[in-house]
């Protein structure tokens, strides 16, 4: 296990380092006032308008980055700041999660079959590391319990690998709408294009992350079994 726990601290640290990088981005295009002068709602308003969607409710949730879609629910969730402010990381964040809603909307694959793997990994999510630590107490009287964690694990790494071209085409589309609906200018599009590469940059991360621990747990499956 402590292998696992190698690679996850180098991911960790990793990651830290992208979300730091995050957080200075979206506090520096903070700054940027949109000319638009457009808030974060009514970024995500016209833009869910635009595209023909009405029973999708855009609403504010506290915390920072805490901004999402549920597809459940029909509602974008923005974070306060974002809600309210009129810069182009708010405008930037609103479209992004309102392009969510198109996709589901559209019934776009990716996002309709990382749905459909949600119930899978939510199970998984909880079971698989106590099924990996037995699997490899019990490696050799019972090799079958780290192959079952394993599967398990690849389950949550392919979630993984289904979310990135989902956060990607939401970016695109949010991207796309804000320039052809001149919500912003030249300059408010480059920030808000910056902003949603690093944000996008965090799944990646994470994606590779599980994918190295995943073959560290297949390595020891198949070197225990010689």
């Amino acid at each position: 296990m402590m292998g696992a726990y190698l690679i996850g601290g180098i991911f960790m640290l990793i990651s830290l380092f992208v979300s730091q990088r995050l957080k200075s981005k979206f506090r520096k295009y903070s700054q940027l006032h949109l000319q638009s002068d457009l808030s974060g709602k009514e970024v995500a308003e016209l833009m869910l308008a635009d595209h023909g969607i009405y029973d999708v409710k855009v609403t504010s949730v506290p915390g920072q980055l805490t901004d999402h879609y549920n597809p459940a629910t029909k509602t974008v969730n923005l974070s306060e700041a974002v809600y309210h402010q009129r810069n182009a990381a708010a405008a930037a964040v609103a479209a992004h999660e309102c392009g969510h809603a198109v996709q589901h909307a559209s019934a776009y694959s990716w996002l309709t079959m990382r749905s459909q793997l949600v119930p899978v990994v939510n199970v998984s999510s909880q079971l698989m590391h106590w099924v990996i630590l037995a699997g490899i107490i019990f490696i050799n009287s019972f090799p079958s319990l780290l192959l079952i964690g394993i599967i398990m694990f690849a389950a949550t790494t392919l979630f993984s690998f289904i979310t990135l071209p989902v956060e990607y085409d939401a970016s695109n589309r949010a991207l796309a709408w804000i320039d052809r609906r001149g919500i912003v200018t030249t300059q408010e599009h480059r920030a808000a294009e910056d902003a949603l590469k690093w944000a996008a940059r965090t799944y990646v991360v994470a994606a590779l992350g599980s994918l190295a621990t995943l073959l560290y747990y297949i390595m020891i499956f198949l070197g225990r079994r010689d």
